[in-house]
């Protein structure tokens, strides 16, 4: 039996992780266990995949871009002291493993190379697209060079270009797992929520077919996935639907939709919507499920069915990481939101329009201030008429399909990893095992 253990630091990998450990469990011969460095690790169990040892879960889900204030929270909870503790785990496990496969960056690329064991990395969490050419931080470079680390693997094909050159070895670009999730609907992943995919039915409209009907527009929300934020997130969002012009207030004109994790429960959403004039409406046992209604706005709620909303989006309203990512790898245009963290801050969504390139907009102005969400209501505005034109529209989707292409890549990236992890074990252990 090969050992397997998928070693990431965040949500965002560790979804990545669970769809590419549920791929390689399907092989004969594999055995496949995880080590989350922050968070339950939820992708890996609801994929069927072992998480070793006790896990907990923090406000700011990871360990990369943050608020001041998400690091005080971090210190506040002990994340630095379980994060040891996560780590002294790995080194225990290390006579266990035969290859560890890493998500995420510097962080867990660290920790492997203190375990002495082989390894592959995908490292979804740097690319070159944030300043033309990737400054790994200390002592990345120096650890992606050692020759037991097999395999390096890209989020893009320009940082696997520039890291070719940097480290004097191939780094390919084989894909994103996450974007498989929405990408051909197959459900090979677990967790719920977005960045989480439903089975995608086959009648879902086509960007042509939507336009060439009388069918109204559709604007998709993505508020994020971790509590108290991603609630914080759907207010700012409604304080800007109230602002929308006129004519994008009516159901006939624009269609508002709002894809939720499952911990936005019904009980949170209507003390929400007293707070701020709005009514729930609805019932999860109807065929219309759920929605919030303000005078004619009418936002429809969804659950675990983040896929067919994205799919189905003319424009993405989005306070969210990894779904943002998913989003452009569609080719839908996002206007971003900027709220107050702990994740999805100014500084995080600056960064995410240079990761993922000029198909991400977000209006000028401080986060969460009227002026703003009044700047971002007419940009709305303006993104819908665009995309409604008939030829504007269609050039600027083949134009934001390209871009999907060359910022997250096509699908099956997780079986391509998955298929190259195959070739690096030793065939006569799988074979004995089949």
């Amino acid at each position: 039996m090969t050992r397997l253990l998928l070693l990431s630091n965040g949500h965002g990998e560790d979804l990545s992780g669970a769809l590419l450990g549920r791929a390689l469990i399907q092989q004969p011969g594999i055995q496949v266990s995880a080590l989350p460095l922050v968070g339950h690790g939820e992708p890996y169990r609801q994929a069927g995949i072992a998480v070793l040892g006790r896990t907990r879960s923090f406000s700011t889900g990871g360990l990369g871009y943050t608020s001041l204030r998400g690091r005080l929270t971090e210190l506040a909870q002990g994340q630095v002291v379980y994060l040891f503790g996560q780590l002294l785990r790995l080194w225990r496990r290390r006579k266990q493993t035969d290859l560890v496969v890493i998500v995420g960056d510097v962080v867990p690329l660290l920790a492997w190379w203190l375990t002495g064991c082989r390894g592959v990395v995908y490292l979804v969490a740097y690319s070159s697209h944030y300043e033309g050419r990737l400054r790994l931080p200390w002592p990345c470079g120096w650890i992606l060079r050692r020759r037991r680390l097999l395999q390096v693997w890209s989020r893009d094909a320009l940082t696997a270009t520039d890291l070719s050159q940097q480290l004097g070895r191939p780094v390919l670009f084989l894909g994103n797992p996450f974007f498989d999730l929405v990408a051909d609907g197959s459900g090979t992943g677990a967790p719920a929520g977005p960045g989480d995919a439903e089975a995608i039915d086959s009648a879902t409209p086509t960007d042509e077919a939507r336009n060439a009907s009388a069918a109204p527009q559709s604007l998709v929300l993505l508020p994020g996935s971790r509590l108290p934020e991603a609630e914080q997130n759907l207010e700012l969002m409604l304080h800007l639907l109230i602002l929308l012009p006129q004519e994008l207030r009516q159901p006939s004109r624009l269609c508002l939709r709002a894809a939720l994790v499952q911990h936005l429960d019904s009980e949170r959403l209507a003390a929400l919507a007293q707070r701020l004039g709005w009514q729930l409406q609805g019932s999860a046992d109807q065929p219309q499920g759920l929605w919030m209604q303000r005078e004619e706005l009418r936002l429809e709620l969804g659950w675990d069915r983040f896929a067919s909303l994205l799919r189905q989006s003319d424009l993405v309203l989005a306070m969210a990481g990894t779904a943002t990512e998913q989003a452009v790898g569609l080719g839908k245009p996002v206007l971003q939101l900027a709220g107050q963290g702990p994740q999805f801050t100014e500084g995080f969504a600056e960064a995410q329009r240079r990761l993922l390139g000029p198909g991400v907009v977000c209006a000028p102005g401080e986060a969460g201030m009227l002026d703003t969400l009044r700047a971002s209501a007419a940009l709305a505005a303006r993104l819908l008429e665009e995309l409604a034109d008939a030829e504007r529209g269609a050039q600027w989707r083949r134009q934001l399909h390209q871009l999907g292409l060359e910022r997250i890549g096509e699908a099956a990236g997780t079986q391509r990893m998955a298929a190259a992890i195959m070739t690096l074990l030793p065939q006569e252990s799988c074979a004995a095992h089949g």
